[in-house]
């Protein structure tokens, strides 16, 4: 019997190509940039199932056109690049890749928060710049990070992870809002308070987002958003672009209206919108919150378990439309 063919669709690590390699039949796409939607969707055909990463989107035309297509299997925990409800329509499982870089995201969300609190990049391109001459009492003064109110946007895991970073490890008063408040038990380990979203932007000192990207979220931090936050308060994003209006975001920060802002995540990416990159109160990192070797090791190879078991008659372990495998 012939191999089921897959398709890889961007370059992975190789102990998981031998652990796909021994099941099926690959089709490796290994160059640093993304194929191109009719490429992608070339090379899908005759597949059983495909490994992607953020940068694949699949729709529902290259599902039309990719009949055999069984599972969508992406190695990342936002999915806004799949069509989910097409895929589920068609019997086409999803699965990403949650859980497994937690930790390494919070622990890039604090470090975005202190380096954007302190003017830490800003500090960076003044010394390298030759600038630094002489001291002064109020010279690159940012904002304190121990004793303030950290406020969270989105309050899931990576949400929680951040809060107990704020809480136990720097003192901080920490507010959220969510679409579903913790309960009550929850709220008192992470010593979290629930807040309407409009409260929040007004108390926080250092707000950060952690919400999915959906419609429902397109865009939820716009002007009128960031005209309720404090003149002194820093935003720090690494949750999706389409987020944060980066239009109103670069006005506030070039007017005054917001202190500093850190982004590791863009609408355009990995085009950024060149307000951004004129104004010096702004940290700009390039969608790695999860960039550490182990976390990302571990997210491919949680891809990969989830692409053999949904072909090979498994239970995927982490799997989107589980309604599809009953069906």
């Amino acid at each position: 019997m012939d191999a089921m063919k897959i398709l890889v669709a961007r370059r992975a690590p190789a102990q998981v190509l031998d652990k796909l390699a021994a099941r099926f039949e690959l089709d490796v796409h290994d160059g640093e940039v993304p194929l191109a939607p009719a490429e992608l969707q070339a090379r899908l055909r005759g597949k059983v199932g495909v490994y992607i990463t953020g940068t694949e989107r699949i729709t529902a035309d290259l599902l039309d056109a990719c009949p055999t297509l069984k599972a969508v299997c992406t190695m990342t925990v936002g999915y806004n690049h799949v069509d989910l409800d097409a895929c589920t329509a068609r019997g086409v499982l999803v699965t990403n890749t949650p859980d497994v870089l937690t930790e390494s995201t919070a622990d890039f969300g604090f470090a975005l928060l202190m380096a954007t609190a302190r003017r830490m990049s800003e500090g960076e391109r003044l010394l390298r710049a030759g600038g630094w001459k002489s001291w002064a009492w109020d010279f690159l003064a940012g904002a304190e990070v121990h004793g303030s109110t950290l406020g969270i946007l989105g309050m899931g895991r990576i949400g929680q992870a951040i809060a107990r970073r704020g809480r136990f490890g720097f003192g901080m008063n920490v507010v959220y809002h969510n679409r579903s408040r913790l309960p009550a038990q929850a709220e008192a380990e992470l010593g979290a308070r629930y807040l309407s979203k409009e409260a929040l932007l007004r108390e926080a000192d250092h707000l950060v987002l952690v919400l999915p990207y959906s419609a429902a979220s397109h865009h939820c931090m716009a002007a009128p958003e960031l005209a309720l936050m404090k003149p002194t308060a820093t935003l720090i994003n690494v949750a999706r672009g389409g987020i944060v209006d980066e239009d109103a975001l670069a006005a506030a920060l070039r007017e005054g209206r917001l202190a500093a802002a850190g982004l590791d995540v863009f609408e355009g990416e990995p085009q950024v919108n060149p307000a951004l990159l004129t104004l010096p109160n702004v940290v700009l990192t390039p969608h790695i919150a999860s960039a550490t070797l182990p976390t990302r090791l571990a997210m491919a190879q949680l891809a990969a378990d989830n692409l053999i078991a949904a072909l090979t008659g498994g239970s995927p372990p982490t799997p989107l439309n589980p309604q599809v495998l009953s069906a």
